[in-house]
């Protein structure tokens, strides 16, 4: 099955634009997505063609206007307008909150390392928004900035925060999202989160300007760092005012192009993965199979966001796919006897394996099989490596987890909270996902190994694992037998209530975050920076896959996909 793309990975949809520098969710979505047309096929469908030239494809696009557009930013960027270094961090702010920060990476870096070399600018920046903003920034993308520089907000006498800082709303909002970007450890920062987070749940009783409110509330519940910024670009766009008087229409009239053509971009990635997906022919043939493509395609389209990396999503999609398929497999038709047959299969990775298997499952080991194996050979035509050895060892182990959890359930047994959890890391999928991505990033031709990698998996691993567990709702359509680490956890707690329960699990997935930040922050070399920050994605998306409401719906889940599609 060879790959076929529509776009290369630096490119939009018919004008060269030149610039001049130098396991996962289970319930039904059902989403309308208009097709999309104009789209040509090119070679290297994996690798990125230079920073500095984009292409597109669509009608009515002023390719002219938009490089103006790009080149007045790049030109912000490169000035301290009236020698405020402040105006420049806010615009990087803007930039990435908008989605558009791929344009001015070389910008973006230079500014945030001139700023990290200063080591006087935590002294000089006074207010706590300004020192909030810098530490948050430079965090982000990889600079270890000590906590310490929120000391200055602490009171000589009792070393608390000072009430002062209760009285500005920007400034505690500020803190708060800095906050989040806390590693084991740093206590400071988990003082200032709760600090700013009472004073700012405080002002919410006492605050009649809605918009207010409504910022507040959206700060609390979905703070920057650990939320998808695809999910708020489109209201931080509308709602833009320029910085200093510069920048409203400028920004806002980038943004909203660029915006437009992603969705194109989306749009059509998703009619592929839907064409590939009905040519397997799975969903005919095993009822009881989730068929989800559209949501299955939110993942990868959340994980990646940069326009340019078309054929990676694409590619990821189909193994997401995998994950959900043999989940499905697991838990709604075979035996233990059956199952233990298909793991075996996966572990041989032989095609002569499938006779082995009961005839329904031929079909999805032969899928699994050859999609596999071509994404690992298509890896090889561009990076000279094949990585299919390694790619094939995720399935096998992920298999393995399957049948472990398996043939716990069918004897009745539970296992202890650190069996299960251990276990369910790797039954999450998220493993064998993250190593696809590994390669697909051409990361297995770089310094970095799969083990470089394992902590920041097996973190983002974590927090799906335990988001999934707090079993808040039970998936429609599915009559299959899932354990629970909440439900091993009160076995082992006899005094553990329901509700105890699930604020450990909350506070293991605030743990977990920490852990994530601290890999975040050992990965953001340059090599391996698109991996972090990926990975950090996939974390961010986990609430909105699992977080139902009442109705047992994800209504934040479906506003993203409308808005991104």
């Amino acid at each position: 099955m060879a790959i076929i793309r529509a776009f290369s990975p630096s490119e939009y949809p018919s004008m060269h634009i030149k610039t001049s520098t130098g396991q996962i969710g289970r319930r039904s979505i059902q989403v309308s997505c208009r097709s999309s047309n104009k789209w040509t096929v090119q070679e290297n469908p994996l690798k990125e063609t230079s920073r500095s030239q984009t292409s597109y494809n669509h009608d009515g696009f002023n390719s002219t206007k938009f490089a103006q557009l790009v080149n007045d930013v790049k030109y912000a960027l490169r000035t301290e307008r009236n020698g405020n270094r402040l105006d420049n961090l806010a615009l990087v702010d803007a930039l990435q909150r908008m989605g558009i920060e791929h344009h001015f990476q070389e910008e973006i870096d230079s500014i945030l390392q001139k700023e990290y070399e200063d080591r006087t600018c935590f002294v000089k920046y006074q207010n706590p928004y300004d020192v909030s903003l810098s530490f948050r920034l430079l965090r982000q993308e990889g600079y270890h900035v000590p906590a310490d520089v929120f000391t200055k907000f602490k009171n000589n006498d009792d070393g608390t925060f000072g009430v002062n800082l209760s009285q500005n709303v920007g400034g505690l909002i500020g803190l708060y999202e800095a906050a989040q970007l806390g590693v084991e450890g740093e206590h400071i920062l988990d003082e200032l989160a709760n600090f700013s987070g009472e004073h700012l749940n405080a002002r919410l009783t006492n605050n009649d300007s809605c918009g207010q409110a409504r910022l507040i509330k959206e700060t609390l519940k979905y703070p920057y760092h650990k939320s998808l910024a695809s999910r708020k670009a489109k209201s931080f766009i509308g709602n833009f005012k320029g910085i200093n008087g510069w920048g409203r229409s400028t920004l806002q009239e980038l943004a909203n192009i660029e915006y437009s053509i992603t969705k194109e971009i989306h749009q059509h990635e998703l009619a592929q993965v839907s064409r590939w997906w009905r040519s397997l022919g799975l969903a005919e043939e095993l009822k009881l199979l989730r068929d989800q493509p559209l949501k299955w395609y939110t993942w990868p389209m959340a994980v990646l966001t940069d326009p340019r990396m078309s054929q990676r999503r694409i590619e990821l999609a189909k193994c997401i796919t995998f994950v959900y398929v043999i989940d499905d497999i697991f838990d709604l038709y075979g035996s233990v006897e059956e199952l233990t047959l298909f793991s075996q299969a996966v572990n041989r990775w032989e095609l002569s394996a499938v006779m082995d298997l009961p005839e329904y499952m031929w079909s999805s080991y032969r899928a699994l099989y050859d999609t596999i194996n071509d994404i690992g050979d298509n890896i090889y035509k561009i990076y000279g490596q094949n990585p299919t050895q390694n790619l094939r060892n995720t399935w096998a182990s992920l298999c393995n987890a399957f049948l472990k959890e398996a043939k716990w359930f069918a004897s009745g047994v539970i296992p202890t909270a650190d069996e299960y959890l251990k276990n369910g890391l790797v039954s999450s999928g998220v493993h064998a996902v993250l190593v696809h991505l590994f390669y697909l990033l051409g990361l297995g031709v770089s310094s970095i190994s799969l083990e470089d990698i394992s902590a920041i998996s097996a973190s983002a691993a974590m927090i799906l694992r335990l988001w999934d567990d707090l079993g808040t709702a039970k998936d429609e359509n599915q009559e299959g037998t899932d354990g629970s680490y909440i439900e091993c956890y009160i076995k082992e707690n006899k005094d553990a209530s329901l509700e105890l329960a699930r604020e450990h699990v909350i506070k293991l997935i605030e743990d977990e975050w920490k852990q994530l930040n601290k890999e975040h922050l050992r990965l953001m070399s340059r090599s391996s920076r698109s991996f972090s920050k990926a990975s950090l994605n996939f974390a961010r998306m986990v609430p909105l896959m699992y977080n139902y409401d009442d109705n047992q719906s994800l209504p934040v889940l479906q506003e993203y996909i409308k808005s991104m599609l």
